[in-house]
């Protein structure tokens, strides 16, 4: 009777114990950003983690792992577990062109399972108004004229700044002297001081400044105007071509994640940006919402990389 009593009391606790396990909240989801907190990557990916949190009734942690143009952060999404509690907030250079200049750690198709598009910014040609040109064709006009005698900053070697320069010089057939930074930030603040003189950030990151008279903007390297800056007209406009850039963001995760776990982040990822409140954030940085399908971003990704082999084989660069 004892023994019996025993083995009830035995087995009820196991039960407990087993609902109390099943009952656990499940693990944090932690969506790394290849770039330093405050910048406007990070501010795009924290706008995102907080709605998505509360569709998926989970905690989004952000998690900044900045360095080497997002190739460290990269490389730790692509061998963290497949289980979908790892994401990466990746965009143009960490999946396009940081790995056409040079061999990493991790491959941007091979390693990662696309999850979707959350958008793109277009890029913006600007210069320390010390220069005294009003537009595009007018830098074109001095940089001919003193070839050698001016630079441009860039966050690093293959970086979208870097990237798009060199589409410009091609185009214009001009010279400036490539002045790589360990980021955006620092390269910007040197435009501004006055150190170097022309920037292609994105328009995400270099509108603030231009609104704040601090940087003149000449043209936007995409295929269209941006309503955040309305009057600054396109370099298409201005008569030079082949210098569309919209850099891209998107979320991906660890190779070999489930196909259904991928299915239900893409749905949620695309719920979150129909909400008028997200888009409208998004779009005040100078930044367009676009969603897509994992098998639209990952074709997206695979074109981008070989564009941006042939711009480092015609523009004959190298990495650090």
């Amino acid at each position: 009777m004892n023994h019996s009593r025993r083995a009830c009391l035995a087995l009820i606790t196991l039960l407990a114990w087993a609902g109390g396990a099943y009952a656990q909240p499940e693990k944090p989801i932690t969506l790394v950003v290849p770039t330093a907190a405050g910048g406007g990557n990070d501010a795009m990916a924290r706008t995102i983690a907080q709605k998505l949190g509360v569709l998926m009734d989970r905690t989004v942690i952000v998690e900044n792992k900045a360095g080497a143009n997002g190739a460290l952060a990269a490389e730790y999404v692509a061998k963290a577990p497949p289980d979908g509690n790892t994401l990466m907030f990746g965009y143009i250079a960490t999946h396009a062109m940081n790995p056409a200049l040079q061999k990493l750690r991790y491959d941007p198709v091979r390693d990662f399972e696309p999850v979707g598009l959350v958008g793109y910014s277009p890029t913006l040609l600007v210069v320390h108004p010390s220069l005294g040109v009003k537009d595009a064709k007018e830098l074109v006009r001095l940089l001919k004229a003193k070839p050698d005698q001016y630079s441009f900053a860039s966050a690093g070697n293959g970086t979208a700044p870097h990237f798009v320069a060199e589409l410009f010089k091609m185009s214009t057939q001009t010279e400036l002297l490539h002045v790589p930074y360990k980021g955006s930030a620092p390269a910007i603040n040197d435009t501004i001081g006055g150190q170097t003189q022309v920037m292609f950030p994105s328009l995400f990151t270099g509108v603030p400044y231009v609104k704040a008279g601090r940087l003149q903007a000449l043209g936007v390297a995409g295929n269209k105007r941006s309503p955040v800056l309305p009057n600054v007209p396109t370099l298409k406009e201005q008569g030079i071509d082949g210098v569309e850039v919209d850099q891209w963001y998107a979320i991906f995760a660890p190779a070999k994640t489930p196909k259904a776990q991928i299915t239900k982040l893409n749905q949620m990822l695309n719920k979150v940006l129909e909400d008028k409140e997200i888009i409208k954030r998004i779009e005040g940085h100078g930044a367009d919402v676009e969603t897509s399908t994992p098998e639209q971003l990952g074709e997206w990704v695979r074109k981008d990389l070989a564009k941006w082999r042939q711009v480092v084989q015609k523009a004959k660069l190298q990495a650090d």
